[in-house]
């Protein structure tokens, strides 16, 4: 298999959502052949160049993933598979990433907030940002106030994203945003929000900076901050 096929394969194998080999992926027929992991495993092997791995097979992959997504092809959990395969690749891929000298876009904060515990969207969130080139802290669920705010001062974070899926829960968000004020963090860190009862509106009221009503709407305001720091 050449590098180009060998991109292409992985690319094609994280829109199936198939981690390894013995996963069946979303069209019949692909299990027994390799997944992302047999294949990233061979394209190291292969010493291709981890910055193309990284963006010839797994971003334009999930653009693609995006696409399904909003046509209403890909539901949910079609789209957690396929991110999934992207954290899988991340996690091999990282060592090499930093001995080529690619360097992170910065620290990015995530947790779903107090007395909270789902976490589908806020981990699909989390594995796009970390294969976009983040650092990601994923700090889980149920995070009290004060743990977030230590987690921001210790990793000197840029980035703070919250999410909620109750209206109970919601408003924790807006004691967290008062908190980093209090600490004198708040013009240090860009907080954006995210989950079923968040709206632009709600995150206006509470003054964050950015509301993603998804991962992929995540990343694109992302882009505008690096856009913004390259101006």
């Amino acid at each position: 298999m050449d590098t180009n096929e060998l991109l292409e394969k992985i690319a094609l194998n994280v829109v199936q959502g198939r981690v390894e080999a013995e996963d069946e992926g979303f069209d019949q027929g692909m299990e027994g052949q390799p997944g992302v992991t047999e294949l990233v495993t061979e394209a190291l092997k292969q010493d291709i160049d981890p910055k193309r791995i990284l963006m010839e097979s797994l971003t334009n992959s999930m653009q693609k993933v995006g696409e399904k997504f909003e046509k209403n092809e890909y539901l949910i959990p079609d789209m957690l598979a396929s991110a999934e395969c992207v954290g899988v690749a991340m996690d091999m891929l990282s060592p090499y990433l930093v001995k080529a000298g690619v360097k992170s876009k910065g620290k990015f904060v995530i947790a779903t907030v107090k007395d909270d515990l789902h976490d589908i969207g806020k981990n699909i969130v989390a594995i796009m940002l970390k294969g976009a080139g983040y650092d990601v802290v994923d700090l889980k669920t149920d995070v009290s106030t004060e743990r977030i705010i230590k987690a921001v001062k210790e990793n000197n974070a840029s980035y703070l994203g919250l999410s909620a899926l109750l209206t109970t829960t919601m408003r924790n968000m807006e004691d967290v945003i008062k908190e980093l004020k209090k600490e004198g963090l708040r013009d240090k860190v860009k907080v954006l929000i995210g989950g079923a009862p968040i709206s632009q509106e709600f995150a206006d009221q509470i003054g964050a900076d950015g509301y993603g009503k998804d991962a992929f709407q995540t990343l694109e305001i992302m882009k505008k901050y690096e856009q913004e720091k390259a101006a």
